[in-house]
């Protein structure tokens, strides 16, 4: 792990900071969730921010190391981008926590109708920036790097942008919960709904392709086609969720508990 941090701060000091400062804000949220009971859809609300934190923190990193064997990219900008933009958007996140207030979906007054919109276009720049990206690993050769491995970048980052648009699904709905309420029983940390459909499940999944594929291809399969196999069954689990999501019907049902009358 030392060696990775070393080779990764060499590599992208600006992402390999940002991303180390984001790990450290996630710990945070979860000393913060057991001191402060506050809770937003009867979760604690500093389990978003913990999320969110979370999820930026692997996404920087990842990018920091991809974006080193792209030969003339503008790599600066596309640094600073993504701190502001994703900065943006948990720094958003964190102040509605600590006042006990939805970030997303909240168009309750115009102010925060406004910040929901900017963070909506901040996450869709990411994801075009992203794609731009993965355009360039397209029609780039790499000779020095083996050939799976490409691929998965490739198909991770495919996989990642189609997925982070599937957000607009919840966009769309002001919620997350398809068939029921925010807010219901769900997973452990994640919490994901137990009884209705949540469409965060494919969301989830289908993102962090750009760091499962990557992984497994490179220590694993070490083979193009294995490569492409696990990419289209990890597609068609993601696909899947996305489905039962929208029939309203959740991944892991909460057991229904049934009283028992005896005959007479």
């Amino acid at each position: 792990m030392l060696y990775f941090l070393q080779q990764l701060k060499s590599r992208n000091e600006i992402l390999f900071y940002f991303g180390s400062f984001c790990w450290l804000m996630a710990a945070a949220c979860l000393v913060l969730a057991q001191y402060y009971p506050t809770q937003v859809h009867k979760v604690n609300a500093w389990i978003k921010p913990f999320k969110f934190a979370a999820s930026i923190a692997l996404y920087a990193f990842t990018m920091a190391w991809f974006v080193a064997y792209l030969p003339n990219f503008n790599v600066q900008l596309f640094n600073w981008s993504i701190v502001v933009l994703l900065g943006f958007e948990w720094v958003y996140i964190a102040i509605q926590a600590g006042r006990g207030q939805l970030s997303h979906f909240n168009i309750s007054t115009p102010t925060y109708a406004l910040l929901y919109g900017l963070m909506a276009a901040a996450a869709t720049l990411v994801a075009l920036y992203t794609a731009y990206i993965g355009w360039l690993f397209f029609t780039n050769e790499f000779t020095t790097l083996p050939n799976y491995y490409v691929w998965a970048i490739r198909l991770g980052i495919v996989l990642f942008v189609v997925f982070s648009f599937e957000g607009f699904v919840m966009g769309a709905r002001l919620s997350h919960t398809i068939g029921g309420a925010d807010g219901g029983p769900g997973i452990p940390i994640l919490h994901w709904s137990t009884r209705f459909g949540d469409p965060r499940v494919a969301h989830f999944i289908g993102m962090h392709a750009l760091q499962i594929l990557p992984l497994v291809s490179y220590y694993v399969l070490r083979n193009t086609k294995a490569t492409w196999v696990l990419a289209t069954v990890y597609a068609l689990l993601a696909l899947f969720t996305l489905i039962r999501a929208l029939q309203g019907k959740p991944l892991l049902a909460q057991p229904t508990l049934y009283k028992h009358t005896p005959k007479t």
